[in-house]
């Protein structure tokens, strides 16, 4: 008797369904431990940060990617493999046009909220996927790029599109030690 081929998918979908539910059972806590939007914001921004930090190595190893050479290019990378691997969703990319540091990641389906249809009463300043922007942050950090992410848009708060901003700051420079003698 064969096994079905579906089954792959099954448990895949499954795994994700899991995953969204308990990050809404989270952010569900957060709200309730923290009285802020803004402390609320900033748990989930560190959770993320602490995830990327370490997310970045399993996602290099499984993804063969070469060493990019820009910003558009690191970017790229973000929405087309890691987003994909991870979320199993592809945002489109948007560069502002007045500096080359500052780029748009558009999420037309958006896998945290497929379960969530409003924000909490009276948490109009919550970003419920923060966790996102730490986990960008984070990797981003670990091959030596400073950003700055955050939420421009959010469905969840009445517009159109969910969109991530990342904003480069600098490139990090490798600490090299020379050995004393």
């Amino acid at each position: 008797m064969s096994r079905p081929t579906n089954r792959r998918q099954d448990n895949h979908k499954i795994s994700r369904e899991l995953f969204v539910l308990t990050y809404g059972a989270l952010v569900a806590q957060l709200c309730k431990d923290y009285e802020k939007d803004e402390d609320v914001n900033k748990y989930l921004d560190r959770m993320g940060y602490d995830i990327g930090i370490r997310l970045i190595e399993d996602f290099l190893a499984r993804s063969a990617v070469r060493k990019c050479r820009s910003y558009s290019e690191t970017v790229d990378v973000i929405a087309q493999v890691a987003f994909k691997m991870y979320l199993g969703v592809t945002p489109s990319v948007s560069c502002s046009n007045t500096t080359e540091n500052e780029f748009f990641l558009m999420l037309d389906k958006n896998p945290l909220v497929d379960f969530v249809e409003e924000l909490p009463a009276g948490r109009c300043s919550l970003c419920y996927c923060n966790i996102l922007c730490g986990v960008i942050r984070g990797a981003l950090e670990m091959v030596h790029l400073a950003a700055e992410v955050t939420f421009v848009q959010d469905r969840l708060k009445g517009d159109d599109v969910t969109e991530i901003g990342i904003i480069f700051l600098k490139k990090l420079e490798d600490k090299k030690h020379k050995r004393k003698k």
